[in-house]
C-alpha cells in the first residue's frame, strides 16, 4: 500500500544515499509527504471498522477518499463518501474535507461542507486543528459525526437540526430517504 514510501527508498538507493539519510537539493521530499507516509501506515492499522480508505493514486497520499458505513444510529445502513485533501502546509493547517454524498445531517451541509471542530484552522475554544493532530484524528472525528459527535445544538445545517427538534420520527424518515436515494 505505501507505494510512495517504497518509491522514496528506491530513489535514495539509486542516488547512492542511505534510505532515510540526508538528501541533496535535487531530491526534496516535502515535510507533508514524509508525515503522510507515517500517518497513513498508522491509519491503516487503526481504522474504525465502519471506515474504509482508498487512494485513487497510490503515489499521492495527500489525496484520498474515506467511506463511512455507520453501524448504529440514524445513519445506519448508509454509505457516506468523503474526499480528503492534505495541503502542502500540513500539519500546520488541517486537511480539507468534503462530503461527496448528499446527506440530511445537522453538521454536514447538503453541499458537502462539514462542521467538525478539529477541522477548524483557528479555534477560540482550543478544540480546532493543532500540529499534534493526525489523519487518524480526522477519520475518527468524521466517523463520530454519525454517533457521539452528532450535534444538534451547534448545527451547520440549521434546517436539519430544527427538523430534529420539531419531529424526531420525521427527521429519521428524511434521513432514511436520503440514504435510500444517495447513500447506497
Amino acid at each position: 500500500m505505501l507505494t510512495l514510501a517504497s518509491k522514496l527508498k528506491r530513489e535514495d538507493v539509486r542516488a547512492g544515499r542511505a534510505p532515510g539519510g540526508p538528501s541533496d537539493s535535487s531530491h526534496r521530499v516535502s515535510v507533508r509527504d514524509r508525515l503522510l507516509i507515517k500517518e497513513v501506515a498508522e491509519l491503516e492499522t487503526n481504522l474504525p471498522n465502519t471506515c474504509k480508505v482508498t487512494f485513487p493514486d497510490v503515489n499521492k497520499l495527500h489525496h484520498f477518499q474515506l467511506a463511512i458505513s455507520p453501524d448504529e444510529g440514524y445513519y445506519q445502513s448508509g454509505k457516506f463518501q468523503f474526499e480528503i485533501d492534505v495541503p502542502d502546509a500540513y500539519n500546520m493547517v488541517p486537511p480539507k474535507v468534503k462530503c461527496l454524498t448528499r446527506i440530511w445531517h445537522p453538521n454536514i451541509a447538503e453541499t458537502g461542507e462539514i462542521c467538525l471542530s478539529l477541522l477548524r484552522e483557528h479555534s477560540i475554544d482550543g478544540t480546532g486543528w493543532a500540529p499534534t493532530r493526525t489523519l487518524k484524528d480526522v477519520v475518527w472525528g468524521l466517523n463520530a459525526l454519525f454517533t457521539d459527535l452528532l450535534n444538534f445544538d451547534d448545527p451547520l445545517n440549521i434546517d436539519a437540526a430544527e427538523h430534529h427538534l420539531r419531529d424526531k420520527e420525521d427527521f429519521r424518515n428524511k434521513v432514511q430517504d436520503f440514504i435510500k436515494n444517495y447513500a447506497r
